[in-house]
């Protein structure tokens, strides 16, 4: 690759003829004309299907048999092994094992679902907390910091505390309700203790006071993710999952405060909520 850009630069920036590039770096005329084409070396791309002679005659006969094996009882379906006897002694196949357990693998791995279709409504939010190092007053610290995202819009909100609390959680959820100027009719938390209490036997959630507390308030409709007994399932979602770090850098400058909850102070200073003090609801499409 440094070749590559050394050639580029020399004909694109210092003038070199493609002669003069060709010669001084010992390549042919011909390659120094594909170097200038692109910025990157493209790779070799095939024109056509690479030919398999001893599998393509046979390919429809094993696709019809793994086809009709889904309607079988999986420990009544065809092995690699087992197709390939057949091939051979009904059809005639002169190609080898390993080829036709090749396909038959890579065939049963492009027909598994391998991704579930993942949609937010407009106006649902989900919420985690997450820890980054800070540096406050010239000293490092360790952050906790309360994101709650509005994943179909991509807009989210950081604030971060001293330590990851039912004061802060509350608090958390006030500001980034105020600051998205209403309610998400549904949160996705992960099962944090901080809201749910315990998991009982059939799945059900038992939560925590605050947490009851904070949802009668705001009225909107709590998810939890499924319970993993080792590693807790992440509240993002697939294909936009990413480290709260991030979301804690880019807002750090503008939107996110450190703040102190004394224990046992309401949240906000308040010492009851009220309707009125409550935002509008998020309605999908708003």
């Amino acid at each position: 690759m440094e070749l590559y850009a050394r050639v580029r630069r020399a004909v694109l920036v210092e003038g070199m003829s493609h002669r003069e590039a060709a010669r001084q770096f010992g390549l042919a005329r011909e390659t120094v004309r594909k170097m200038l084409r692109y910025s990157v070396p493209p790779g070799y791309q095939r024109q056509r299907p690479a030919r398999r002679p001893k599998l393509d005659a046979w390919v429809g006969i094993i696709d019809q048999i793994l086809e009709e094996d889904k309607q079988r009882q999986r420990k009544q379906r065809h092995t690699a092994k087992r197709i390939f006897e057949r091939l051979k002694a009904e059809h005639g196949s002169s190609g080898g094992y390993t080829i036709i357990k090749d396909y038959v693998r890579l065939k049963r791995l492009s027909q598994r679902e391998m991704f579930m279709p993942w949609e937010h409504p407009p106006g649902d939010a989900q919420a985690d907390f997450g820890e980054a190092q800070a540096v406050i007053g010239g000293v490092e610290c360790k952050a906790h910091f309360l994101v709650l995202e509005l994943p179909q819009s991509d807009d989210c909100f950081v604030m971060a505390f001293p330590a990851e609390t039912t004061e802060a959680f509350l608090e958390g959820h006030n500001q980034a309700f105020a600051y998205f100027g209403g309610v998400p009719p549904t949160m996705l938390y992960d099962n944090t203790k901080l809201a749910v209490a315990r998991i009982l036997g059939d799945g059900t959630r038992q939560k925590t006071r605050a947490f009851s507390e904070l949802q009668s308030h705001y009225l909107f409709q709590e998810k939890f993710g499924r319970p993993i007994s080792r590693v807790p399932e992440p509240v993002f979602s697939v294909g936009r999952r990413r480290s709260p770090a991030l979301h804690l850098n880019r807002l750090v400058s503008t939107a996110t405060i450190l703040t102190t909850v004394t224990p046992g102070v309401p949240a906000s200073g308040q010492d009851s909520w009220t309707s009125q003090d409550r935002p509008p609801v998020l309605w999908a499409g708003a």
